[in-house]
């Protein structure tokens, strides 16, 4: 197929997509009912809403975007100032975290591997916490 793509391609770190969109709501819980009647968001138990789509270079799979308000001053967003982390879904976590370490990105955490992927999280130039995640 002219849009798949080759293993070498699959193996270069970098961002495939947005993972999902936090962040902080003076009421969390109001936030996420309004959003439910007003625009339908359907909120599942853990608290999120979760929008899926497709890949264009392999349709067979399924993405999905999580979208969550976090109580205003949720330290998950630490030592970011801001209001918001963004989520980004990757290939090659450890591929990142080793260009991260030679470009002198901040480093939060070490990787975290779980049922549904992997996860670390970094500080930009603007000071924004940024979480990373590779789907398992």
């Amino acid at each position: 197929m002219e849009n798949q793509k080759t293993n070498a391609e699959s193996l270069i770190p970098k961002v495939t997509g947005i993972g999902g969109i936090f962040f902080f709501s003076d009421d969390p819980q109001k936030t996420k009912d309004w959003y439910a009647k007003n625009l339908g968001f359907e909120i599942s138990d853990w608290g999120t809403s979760s929008f899926e789509s497709r890949d264009l270079n392999k349709p067979e799979e399924i993405n999905s975007l999580q979208w969550s308000p976090f109580k205003k001053g949720d330290d998950y967003f630490s030592p970011s100032k801001k209001d918001f982390m963004i989520n980004y879904r990757v290939q090659n976590i450890e591929g990142l975290v080793t260009q991260f370490k030679e470009n002198g990105v901040t480093i939060l955490d070490e990787i975290a591997t779980y049922d549904y992927g992997k996860f670390v999280h970094i500080m930009d130039a603007e000071g924004n916490k940024i979480e990373l995640w590779e789907p398992a």
